[in-house]
């Protein structure tokens, strides 16, 4: 989240090129992070791997190149590890992982869910691929009979003020739901 700040406000220091150092070392083996380096993680996490990624991406359209061929490997390594997950479910046991991964949030904070790993792909100009398939599906079923989509969960943290609220439409959600549409070629009903 920091180096995505950062990178976005075009901070020019050379901390930014340690952060990028760190993020590149932490990799793990299966292609994503983890928060939880000192627990000795076995596995990654969709949380952290999304966070870093969307760091990394505006690191790369910022313009800065420090180690830029490694980046995009290991960006192409979590986009693996996302999709291996089908964006949702578990690698091992096809089931969801985690039932608030299905719901459409917004602002995000550090929590990971569909439409905002589809939004991600569609914002890199990432090309269909078969994995993404129910997620988009489960992304189209949420539509509102209004044809907007709903804010269907809020994580706590500091707001200067309500800008939408749970259960009704969502402006957010309905304009990155209709990008990811609109990317990917489903038909909106």
């Amino acid at each position: 989240m920091v180096l995505n700040i950062a990178c976005y406000s075009n901070i020019q220091h050379e901390n930014i090129f340690e952060i990028v150092d760190f993020i590149l070392k932490t990799q793990m083996d299966d292609g994503g992070w983890n928060c939880r380096l000192n627990d000795k993680p076995h596995h990654s996490s969709l949380h952290t791997t999304i966070n870093v990624l969307e760091g990394l991406k505006e690191y790369i359209n910022s313009g800065y190149v420090y180690r830029k061929t490694e980046i995009l490997n290991a960006m192409e390594k979590a986009h693996e590890f996302i999709l291996v997950h089908k964006l949702y479910k578990s690698d091992k046991t096809n089931q969801v992982i985690d039932k608030k991964m299905t719901m459409l949030s917004y602002p995000s904070r550090w929590r990971y869910d569909i439409l905002r790993a589809l939004d991600y792909f569609q914002s890199i100009d990432f090309q269909y691929d078969p994995r993404m398939e129910d997620a988009l599906n489960l992304s189209l079923k949420k539509k509102l009979k209004s044809n907007k989509w709903p804010l269907q969960q809020k994580y706590p943290g500091r707001v200067f003020f309500d800008f939408e609220k749970v259960g009704k439409e969502s402006r957010i959600n309905t304009v990155r739901a209709l990008r990811v549409l609109k990317k990917y070629g489903k038909v909106i009903k």
